[in-house]
């Protein structure tokens, strides 16, 4: 199970939503070796965190995706495609002076949950 980098919970939910903090691209202890796999488990990540609070990829609403350089958009745009699958959330892409641990990628997501 993905555990918190820091002082903060993985998830918090309000009123139908869930708030997923930041992920990375690490699988543990180890970050995915390129921003193509840290995207991919960056979302696998998020997956799994929805699962726990009884959402899924589908019920995302927003992401917001910080990149260590800006310039690797249209790699990271087509690992995100491939990661998330039919579901399209609105989303916000950055380019950031720099992320946690040397990761390349950070996303995080608000998804709803369906009543």
């Amino acid at each position: 199970m993905v555990q918190p980098a820091g002082h903060y919970e993985l998830y918090t939910t309000e009123q139908g939503w869930v708030f997923v903090s930041g992920q990375t691209g690490e699988d543990g202890d180890r970050l995915a070796p390129d921003l193509s796999a840290q995207t991919a488990q960056a979302i696998r990540n998020i997956a799994t965190i929805l699962e726990g609070a009884g959402a899924s990829l589908e019920d995302v609403k927003k992401t917001t995706c910080f990149l260590a350089n800006i310039d690797d958009f249209a790699e990271f745009n087509a690992a995100y495609a491939r990661g998330m699958g039919t579901a399209k959330p609105a989303r916000s892409t950055v380019g950031v002076a720099g992320l946690p641990d040397g990761a390349l990628v950070e996303i995080e997501a608000w998804a709803f949950l369906r009543q």
